[in-house]
């Protein structure tokens, strides 16, 4: 039975565009489950997610319940589950017999990873937000602007650093994910062959990061000044990583 896959749809060629959802497509096409895309606008998200019942993933500000892609349902069962860590670990549970995103009992540091990664990215998101904004389709393109605008206080066109404040911003993206890669480096032992976490095994850190990264290249773009900077960055961690899961990365 082929699952059913909730994401949000863009202007771009590829059309995926959201880490978040991204996050998920990874997990979907590494384990091999057969799936099809639905694509929800931001603004149809919340009724969407109300008419089929799939639950919330945060709250509001105001009090009430935020409903986020991705989600999933999934026929074997019946069952629909949002939040991207929520899904894997569902997919882990329920497709056994498929590659494992956990191997070795590393979900608890897998997860306190990604918790600790988020952090180190949080510069990046005054430079990737607005470029992201107008690459979405008019009906998302309104909200995201609206809702990220009320968030950073401003016009999304006065996020972005401008001038010598650009440059000290950018080099704080550097610094953030030059901590990662220090993090990443560490193998006393000379033991870890391969470009993931877990050495030639891939696991849901990896898909994790790519996630954001793939994020970066195709908002930006290949010949952009942000994608070429980050390609090399760190001994060109992040665009290996990209690369080796480029298999992984279809659109259903």
């Amino acid at each position: 039975m082929t699952i059913t896959f909730y994401d949000i749809p863009s202007s771009l060629a590829t059309n995926a565009w959201s880490p978040n959802t991204w996050k998920t497509r990874y997990c979907l096409n590494y384990k091999g489950i057969p799936y099809k895309t639905e694509w929800v606008e931001y603004p149809d998200i919340e009724a969407h997610c109300i008419k089929l019942g799939i639950a919330g993933t945060d709250t509001k500000a105001d009090g009430s319940i935020k409903y986020t892609l991705p989600a999933i349902h999934d026929p074997s069962t019946g069952k629909y589950i949002s939040d991207s860590v929520v899904i894997a670990e569902y997919l882990e549970e329920q497709y056994p017999n498929t590659p494992s995103l956990f191997p070795h009992g590393t979900e608890g540091l897998q997860n306190a990873f990604v918790e600790a990664y988020q952090k180190q990215i949080e510069p990046l998101r005054q430079f990737i937000l607005p470029a992201t904004c107008v690459k979405l389709n008019p009906p998302s393109e309104a909200y995201f602007r609206r809702t990220r605008e009320q968030s950073f206080g401003k016009k999304l066109e006065d996020v972005v650093p401008k001038g010598q404040a650009w440059a000290e911003e950018w080099a704080k993206v550097q610094d953030g994910l030059g901590k990662v890669d220090a993090w990443l480096s560490k193998d006393s032992g000379g033991q870890r062959k391969g470009p993931f976490v877990l050495g030639d095994t891939i696991s849901w850190v990896d898909l994790m990061v790519a996630s954001y990264t793939i994020w970066l290249k195709i908002v930006w773009g290949e010949n952009s000044k942000e994608w070429k900077d980050i390609s090399g960055w760190h001994g060109g961690r992040w665009v290996k990583l990209v690369d080796a899961l480029g298999k992984y990365e279809t659109v259903h």
